[in-house]
């Protein structure tokens, strides 16, 4: 079963930016380091970029942020 990404929102941007700062880095840090442009990273979340890129970028940031999805 193909595992669903979580609805892009200002609380799932809250999510991700609060998953790096418990694992004690931040979003900017990691976008750096992976050659992300900050505001790129922030358009994914909030739902203002799609397409198959922004699906990966989408991915790598729940993977990496450590973003559980509540049930």
């Amino acid at each position: 079963m193909m595992k669903r990404n979580p609805t892009p929102s200002p609380d799932l941007y809250a999510q991700v930016r609060a998953g790096f700062v418990r694992q004690g880095t931040t979003l900017n840090k990691w976008c750096i380091a992976h050659g992300i442009h900050r505001q790129s990273a922030r358009k994914v979340l909030l739902g203002q970029w799609k397409g198959p890129t922004a699906n990966q970028v989408m991915a790598a940031l729940l993977e990496a942020s450590q973003y559980e999805r509540m049930v």
